[in-house]
Protein backbone atom coordinates (compact mmCIF):
# COMPACT_ATOMS: atom_id res chain seq x y z
CA UNK A 1 0.00 0.00 0.00
CA UNK A 2 1.38 3.44 -0.70
CA UNK A 3 -0.74 5.97 0.38
CA UNK A 4 -3.94 5.98 2.39
CA UNK A 5 -6.05 9.32 2.58
CA UNK A 6 -9.44 10.14 4.25
CA UNK A 7 -12.04 12.47 2.89
CA UNK A 8 -15.21 14.01 4.03
CA UNK A 9 -18.18 14.39 1.44
CA UNK A 10 -21.06 16.09 3.60
CA UNK A 11 -22.05 13.50 6.23
CA UNK A 12 -19.94 10.91 4.13
CA UNK A 13 -16.52 9.78 5.11
CA UNK A 14 -14.31 7.55 2.58
CA UNK A 15 -10.61 6.19 2.95
CA UNK A 16 -9.09 6.40 -0.02
CA UNK A 17 -6.35 3.20 -0.72
CA UNK A 18 -3.43 3.49 -3.34
CA UNK A 19 -1.58 0.21 -3.80
CA UNK A 20 1.24 -1.40 -5.50
CA UNK A 21 1.13 -4.75 -7.81
CA UNK A 22 -2.63 -5.23 -7.29
CA UNK A 23 -3.12 -8.43 -9.63
CA UNK A 24 -5.17 -8.46 -12.60
CA UNK A 25 -8.11 -10.75 -13.07
CA UNK A 26 -8.18 -11.53 -17.13
CA UNK A 27 -11.45 -13.13 -18.03
CA UNK A 28 -11.78 -15.98 -20.01
CA UNK A 29 -12.02 -14.61 -23.72
CA UNK A 30 -14.91 -14.17 -26.35
CA UNK A 31 -13.71 -14.05 -29.36
CA UNK A 32 -16.36 -10.70 -29.87
CA UNK A 33 -15.18 -6.81 -30.33
CA UNK A 34 -17.52 -4.10 -30.36
CA UNK A 35 -17.81 -0.39 -31.74
CA UNK A 36 -19.63 2.07 -28.57
CA UNK A 37 -21.14 5.01 -29.47
CA UNK A 38 -21.59 7.67 -26.72
CA UNK A 39 -24.48 9.99 -26.98
CA UNK A 40 -27.42 11.92 -24.62
CA UNK A 41 -30.32 10.17 -25.70
CA UNK A 42 -28.43 6.74 -24.83
CA UNK A 43 -25.27 6.85 -22.55
CA UNK A 44 -24.05 3.85 -24.92
CA UNK A 45 -25.25 2.17 -28.06
CA UNK A 46 -22.88 -0.86 -29.36
CA UNK A 47 -22.17 -1.96 -32.71
CA UNK A 48 -24.16 -5.14 -32.30
CA UNK A 49 -27.63 -2.94 -31.22
CA UNK A 50 -27.13 -2.96 -27.35
CA UNK A 51 -28.80 0.29 -25.92
CA UNK A 52 -27.44 1.60 -22.52
CA UNK A 53 -29.71 3.92 -20.82
CA UNK A 54 -28.65 7.91 -19.98
CA UNK A 55 -31.82 8.21 -17.09
CA UNK A 56 -30.53 12.00 -16.88
CA UNK A 57 -29.37 12.55 -13.11
CA UNK A 58 -28.63 15.80 -12.89
CA UNK A 59 -32.05 16.68 -14.41
CA UNK A 60 -34.16 14.61 -12.61
CA UNK A 61 -32.59 16.09 -9.25
CA UNK A 62 -32.54 19.88 -10.37
CA UNK A 63 -36.23 20.14 -9.07
CA UNK A 64 -35.59 18.47 -5.96
CA UNK A 65 -32.51 21.30 -5.56
CA UNK A 66 -34.26 23.91 -6.31
CA UNK A 67 -36.62 23.15 -3.70
CA UNK A 68 -33.82 22.64 -1.02
CA UNK A 69 -32.54 25.89 -1.88
CA UNK A 70 -35.90 27.79 -1.44
CA UNK A 71 -36.33 26.20 1.67
CA UNK A 72 -32.75 26.56 2.73
CA UNK A 73 -33.53 30.67 1.86
CA UNK A 74 -36.20 30.48 3.85
CA UNK A 75 -34.54 29.25 7.49
CA UNK A 76 -32.51 31.29 10.08
CA UNK A 77 -29.55 32.19 10.07
CA UNK A 78 -27.02 30.19 12.52
CA UNK A 79 -30.19 27.94 13.40
CA UNK A 80 -30.53 23.87 13.60
CA UNK A 81 -32.80 23.51 11.03
CA UNK A 82 -30.64 25.92 8.55
CA UNK A 83 -27.60 23.73 9.04
CA UNK A 84 -30.09 20.64 8.10
CA UNK A 85 -31.21 22.93 5.05
CA UNK A 86 -27.34 23.27 4.24
CA UNK A 87 -26.51 19.91 4.46
CA UNK A 88 -29.67 18.37 2.51
CA UNK A 89 -28.63 21.12 -0.54
CA UNK A 90 -24.75 19.94 -0.28
CA UNK A 91 -25.51 16.34 -0.38
CA UNK A 92 -27.84 16.66 -4.07
CA UNK A 93 -25.04 16.68 -5.98
CA UNK A 94 -22.86 14.67 -4.55
CA UNK A 95 -25.71 11.58 -4.74
CA UNK A 96 -26.00 12.44 -8.73
CA UNK A 97 -22.19 11.79 -8.64
CA UNK A 98 -22.70 8.44 -6.80
CA UNK A 99 -25.51 7.74 -9.37
CA UNK A 100 -23.50 8.61 -12.79
CA UNK A 101 -20.44 6.65 -11.19
CA UNK A 102 -23.12 3.63 -10.53
CA UNK A 103 -23.85 3.47 -14.12
CA UNK A 104 -20.59 3.78 -15.53
CA UNK A 105 -19.59 0.81 -13.51
CA UNK A 106 -22.29 -1.17 -14.18
CA UNK A 107 -22.27 -0.50 -18.40
CA UNK A 108 -18.71 -0.84 -18.17
CA UNK A 109 -18.37 -4.12 -16.48
CA UNK A 110 -20.94 -5.49 -18.81
CA UNK A 111 -19.18 -4.03 -21.80
CA UNK A 112 -15.61 -5.98 -20.25
CA UNK A 113 -17.46 -9.35 -19.58
CA UNK A 114 -18.62 -9.66 -23.19
CA UNK A 115 -16.40 -8.66 -25.56
CA UNK A 116 -11.99 -8.64 -26.14
CA UNK A 117 -12.03 -5.53 -27.58
CA UNK A 118 -13.84 -2.45 -26.91
CA UNK A 119 -13.67 0.74 -29.73
CA UNK A 120 -15.02 3.58 -28.44
CA UNK A 121 -14.65 7.72 -29.52
CA UNK A 122 -11.80 9.78 -28.29
CA UNK A 123 -14.21 12.28 -26.62
CA UNK A 124 -12.37 15.80 -26.05
CA UNK A 125 -15.52 16.63 -23.48
CA UNK A 126 -14.04 19.78 -22.13
CA UNK A 127 -13.93 21.15 -25.54
CA UNK A 128 -17.42 19.74 -26.29
CA UNK A 129 -18.53 21.71 -23.64
CA UNK A 130 -16.69 25.11 -24.00
CA UNK A 131 -19.09 28.51 -24.04
CA UNK A 132 -19.54 29.44 -28.07
CA UNK A 133 -17.19 31.95 -29.28
CA UNK A 134 -18.67 35.31 -29.35
CA UNK A 135 -19.49 36.56 -32.66
CA UNK A 136 -19.09 40.67 -32.89
CA UNK A 137 -21.11 42.67 -34.98
CA UNK A 138 -19.44 44.30 -37.70
CA UNK A 139 -21.81 47.04 -38.69
CA UNK A 140 -22.00 47.77 -34.63
CA UNK A 141 -19.14 48.16 -33.07
CA UNK A 142 -19.45 47.04 -29.17
CA UNK A 143 -22.35 44.90 -30.11
CA UNK A 144 -22.11 40.72 -30.88
CA UNK A 145 -24.61 38.98 -33.17
CA UNK A 146 -26.28 35.75 -31.70
CA UNK A 147 -23.85 33.22 -31.08
CA UNK A 148 -26.31 30.15 -30.55
CA UNK A 149 -25.05 29.79 -26.77
CA UNK A 150 -28.61 29.66 -25.07
CA UNK A 151 -28.82 26.64 -27.35
CA UNK A 152 -25.45 25.48 -27.04
CA UNK A 153 -25.77 26.05 -23.23
CA UNK A 154 -28.27 22.87 -22.97
CA UNK A 155 -26.68 20.51 -24.96
CA UNK A 156 -23.79 20.69 -22.52
CA UNK A 157 -25.78 20.27 -19.81
CA UNK A 158 -26.84 17.13 -21.61
CA UNK A 159 -23.49 16.09 -22.34
CA UNK A 160 -22.03 16.65 -18.57
CA UNK A 161 -25.12 15.10 -17.39
CA UNK A 162 -24.37 11.95 -19.15
CA UNK A 163 -20.75 11.37 -17.64
CA UNK A 164 -18.93 10.06 -21.11
CA UNK A 165 -15.88 11.18 -19.79
CA UNK A 166 -16.70 9.37 -15.80
CA UNK A 167 -17.74 6.00 -18.05
CA UNK A 168 -14.78 5.89 -20.13
CA UNK A 169 -12.12 6.17 -17.32
CA UNK A 170 -14.32 3.04 -15.42
CA UNK A 171 -14.31 1.49 -18.83
CA UNK A 172 -10.60 1.69 -19.61
CA UNK A 173 -9.58 0.83 -15.64
CA UNK A 174 -12.23 -2.03 -16.09
CA UNK A 175 -10.30 -3.51 -19.10
CA UNK A 176 -7.53 -3.42 -18.02
CA UNK A 177 -7.42 -5.84 -14.96
CA UNK A 178 -9.70 -7.73 -17.06
CA UNK A 179 -7.04 -8.18 -19.87
CA UNK A 180 -9.58 -6.68 -22.19
CA UNK A 181 -8.21 -3.96 -25.46
CA UNK A 182 -9.59 -0.57 -25.44
CA UNK A 183 -9.13 1.06 -28.61
CA UNK A 184 -10.02 5.19 -29.06
CA UNK A 185 -10.56 6.81 -32.63
CA UNK A 186 -11.25 9.90 -33.77
CA UNK A 187 -14.41 10.88 -32.96
CA UNK A 188 -14.97 12.80 -36.30
CA UNK A 189 -17.13 11.84 -39.23
CA UNK A 190 -18.19 8.82 -37.35
CA UNK A 191 -21.63 9.45 -37.79
CA UNK A 192 -21.66 10.43 -41.14
CA UNK A 193 -20.64 7.72 -43.02
CA UNK A 194 -23.06 4.83 -44.22
CA UNK A 195 -22.24 1.58 -42.31
CA UNK A 196 -22.66 -0.39 -45.57
CA UNK A 197 -20.80 1.34 -47.66
CA UNK A 198 -19.35 3.96 -46.39
CA UNK A 199 -20.60 7.03 -48.57
CA UNK A 200 -21.45 10.28 -46.95
CA UNK A 201 -24.98 12.68 -47.67
CA UNK A 202 -26.85 15.29 -46.37
CA UNK A 203 -30.28 13.69 -46.63
CA UNK A 204 -29.02 10.42 -44.83
CA UNK A 205 -29.74 11.70 -41.16
CA UNK A 206 -33.35 13.35 -42.14
CA UNK A 207 -34.72 11.96 -38.06
CA UNK A 208 -31.84 12.51 -35.62
CA UNK A 209 -32.85 9.07 -34.46
CA UNK A 210 -32.79 6.78 -37.99
CA UNK A 211 -30.18 6.22 -40.43
CA UNK A 212 -31.07 5.47 -44.39
CA UNK A 213 -28.41 6.19 -46.80
CA UNK A 214 -30.50 8.16 -49.72
CA UNK A 215 -27.78 6.05 -52.21
CA UNK A 216 -27.99 2.53 -51.15
CA UNK A 217 -31.30 2.11 -49.11
CA UNK A 218 -29.57 0.98 -45.76
CA UNK A 219 -30.91 1.98 -43.03
CA UNK A 220 -30.59 1.62 -39.35
CA UNK A 221 -30.75 3.31 -35.67
CA UNK A 222 -27.92 6.36 -36.14
CA UNK A 223 -26.52 5.35 -33.42
CA UNK A 224 -25.51 1.67 -34.17
CA UNK A 225 -24.43 3.05 -37.63
CA UNK A 226 -22.18 5.36 -36.03
CA UNK A 227 -20.95 2.45 -33.35
CA UNK A 228 -20.39 0.30 -36.61
CA UNK A 229 -18.15 2.77 -38.08
CA UNK A 230 -16.21 3.34 -34.93
CA UNK A 231 -15.93 -0.20 -34.18
CA UNK A 232 -14.05 -0.37 -38.41
CA UNK A 233 -12.11 2.51 -37.35
CA UNK A 234 -11.01 0.81 -34.07
CA UNK A 235 -9.59 -2.46 -35.91
CA UNK A 236 -8.18 -0.77 -38.40
CA UNK A 237 -6.44 1.20 -35.92
CA UNK A 238 -5.49 -2.23 -33.78
CA UNK A 239 -4.24 -3.66 -36.75
CA UNK A 240 -1.95 -0.97 -37.84
CA UNK A 241 -0.43 -1.21 -33.88
CA UNK A 242 0.23 -4.87 -34.06
CA UNK A 243 1.71 -4.36 -37.51
CA UNK A 244 3.65 -1.54 -36.56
Amino acid sequence: MKTVSVKREGRRWYVVLSCDDVPAMPLPATGAVVGVDLGVASLATTSDGRHYGNPRFLAKASGKLAAAQRELARKKLRSTRRKKAVSKVAGLPGKVRRQRLDLAHKTALDLVRDYDLVAVEDLRVRNMTRRAAPKPDPDRPGQFLSNGQAAKSGLNRSILDAGWGAFVNVLRAKAESAGRVIVEVDARHTSQPCAARGRVAAGNRVVQARFCCVACGHRDHADVNGAVNILRAGLARQADAQAA
